[in-house]
C-alpha cells in the first residue's frame, strides 16, 4: 500500500517510520523543506528513542522517503494520513486552522479513490469541516485519534492495545483494516464524530483522575495520611481497578490533556451545555503545578540566594523536548525569586534563551546538587536511580532536602537518615 504521511514533526515522523517498518511504501510530506532535507539524511525533528534508526532503515530498504513537493508526495498515494502537530499556545488553545489550512492545500493533488485519514489533534467537527472544504472531490475521509506517548512513541504505535477509527463510509473499513491490523487486530469502529469525541473524552478523563488524586494528596499531607496508601485502597476496589490513572504526583503538563479540556469547555459554551466538572479540572491542575515551589517555600522559607538543584528539564524522559516542560517553568519561577539554580539533564546541552546566563547547567546530577539547599527531581531519567543516597547527602548542604513529586527515588531516599524527603501526598 502506498501512503503519504503529511506533517512531519513528532506524530508524522513516527507514523511514517513505523508504517515503512510494516512493509508499506511511505512518502513523508512536509511544507518545510529543511525538515524533509534533515529527514532524508536520517535526522529527525525531535528526539525519540529509536526513531532515527527506524527512519534510516526505512530509507535504506527503499520503503521511505521525504519530500516538500505536494504533487510528488501524493502522486501514487492510496491513503493520505494527516499528522500535522496542532500548535498550542501557553493557555492551551489549539490553532486548529493551521492544520485545516495545510490539509486543504493537499486536496488538488489527491486522487478520487484515495482515503484521507486524520490523526492530528483537532476538535470534534474538524473532519466534517475538511469534507466541506473538499467540496465535490470524490476522495473519502476517516479519523483515528493519535495515541503516542512522548518518549515511548514507537512502542505505542506498533503495539497499541486497541485503535479507535471513525469512518464515514463502511466500504472504507477493509482498506483501513489492511493498514492497521499489522499493529493490532483490535479496532473500535465508530462514526467520525464519535471517534473525535472519544479522544477528547479519554484525555479529559485522565486529566480529571490526575487532578482528583492530587487534591486528595494535598489533604493527605496536612492530616498525616499517605496518598500512596490511599491510591492502593482505591485501585483494589474493582469498580476502579489497578490501571486507573490515580498516582499522586506532579501536575500533568505538556498541553495534550489540557488542550482537550479546553476543547470540551469551548464546545460546552458554544452549545450552551454546562461543563462545570470538565472546566474545573484545568484550574485544579494549575494550582497543583505550584507544588514544588510551594513546598520549597514551606520548608526553606525565603528562596532568595538559596541554591536549588533541578534534576531533569525535559518534558518527559526519553526525549529532548523542553516546550511546556514543568521543570523549565519551575526554573523560571525560582530565578525570578532570586534563587541560585543549577540543573542537569542527560538530553540537554543548552538552556532556553530566556534562562541562559540566569542559571547554570551542570555536567552531572551530583554536580548540580553540590552545595544546594534542596534538590528537586523533575524528569525521571533512569540514570538518576544510579545515585546513592549517601553521595547525594554528601553533596547537599543545610537541611539536605529532596523534593520528589512522583516518588521516583523513594527507594534509596525516602528513609535515608540524612535526607529530608518530600513527595506529593506524604506528610513530613
Amino acid at each position: 500500500m502506498n501512503i503519504c504521511v503529511a506533517g512531519l514533526w513528532h506524530l508524522g515522523s513516527v507514523t511514517a517510520a513505523c508504517l515503512a517498518a510494516a512493509d508499506h511504501h511511505v512518502v513523508g510530506y512536509d511544507p518545510n523543506q529543511a525538515t524533509t532535507t534533515d529527514l532524508n539524511k536520517g535526522k529527525t525533528p525531535v528526539f525519540e528513542q529509536g526513531l532515527s534508526e527506524l527512519v534510516s532503515a526505512g530509507m535504506q530498504q527503499g520503503r521511505l522517503r521525504f519530500t516538500s513537493d505536494r504533487a510528488d508526495a501524493l502522486r501514487d498515494a492510496d491513503i493520505v494520513w494527516i499528522t500535522y502537530d496542532t500548535p498550542v499556545d501557553d493557555d492551551d488553545n489549539a490553532d486548529s486552522e493551521f492544520v485545516l489550512h495545510e490539509a486543504e492545500s493537499l486536496f488538488p493533488y489527491i486522487g478520487d479513490d484515495c482515503l484521507v485519514l486524520i490523526s492530528s489533534q483537532l476538535p470534534v467537527g474538524s473532519t466534517r469541516r475538511m469534507e466541506q472544504r473538499a467540496g465535490a472531490r470524490k476522495f473519502s475521509f476517516a479519523y483515528s485519534p493519535e495515541n503516542l506517548r512522548l518518549g515511548k512513541a514507537i512502542e505505542t504505535f506498533i503495539k497499541p492495545e486497541r485503535l479507535v477509527v471513525g469512518v464515514r463510509r463502511t466500504e472504507d473499513r477493509p482498506r483501513i483494516a489492511e493498514l492497521l491490523t499489522p499493529f493490532t487486530p483490535h479496532i473500535e469502529w465508530m462514526s467520525v464524530e464519535s471517534a473525535e469525541m472519544t479522544k477528547h473524552a479519554l484525555n479529559s478523563f485522565l486529566a480529571t483522575s490526575v487532578a482528583f488524586i492530587n487534591e486528595i494528596a494535598g489533604l493527605c499531607e496536612r492530616v498525616g495520611a499517605d496518598a500512596k496508601e490511599v491510591e492502593r485502597g482505591l485501585k483494589s476496589e474493582k469498580r476502579i481497578g489497578p490501571h486507573a490513572y490515580l498516582g499522586p504526583g506532579a501536575a500533568f503538563s505538556g498541553g495534550t490533556l489540557a488542550r482537550d479540556l479546553v476543547f470540551l469547555s469551548g464546545l460546552g459554551r458554544e452549545h450552551d451545555v454546562s461543563t462545570t466538572l470538565i472546566s474545573s479540572v484545568k484550574s485544579s491542575n494549575d494550582v497543583h503545578r505550584e507544588w514544588p515551589l510551594r513546598r520549597l517555600r514551606e520548608l526553606l522559607g525565603d528562596l532568595h540566594d538559596q541554591r536549588i538543584a533541578i534534576l531533569g528539564l525535559t518534558y518527559k524522559p526519553g526525549t529532548d523536548t523542553l516546550r511546556r516542560s514543568s521543570a523549565i517553568e519551575l526554573c523560571r519561577s525560582l530565578v525570578e525569586q532570586g534563587a541560585k539554580v543549577t540543573a542537569h539533564d542527560p538530553a540537554v546541552s543548552s538552556l532556553p534563551e530566556n534562562l541562559t546566563g540566569r542559571m547554570r547547567l551542570a555536567e552531572s546530577a551530583l554536580g548540580a546538587a553540590e552545595g544546594a539547599a534542596a534538590v528537586v527531581i523533575m524528569t525521571e531519567w533512569p540514570e538518576y536511580k544510579l545515585m546513592s543516597g549517601d553521595a547525594l547527602a554528601e553533596a547537599l548542604d543545610g537541611r539536605r532536602l529532596v523534593l520528589d513529586a512522583n516518588r521516583f527515588l523513594a527507594g534509596p531516599l525516602a528513609d535515608h537518615p540524612r535526607i529530608l524527603y518530600a513527595a506529593v501526598g506524604k506528610a513530613i
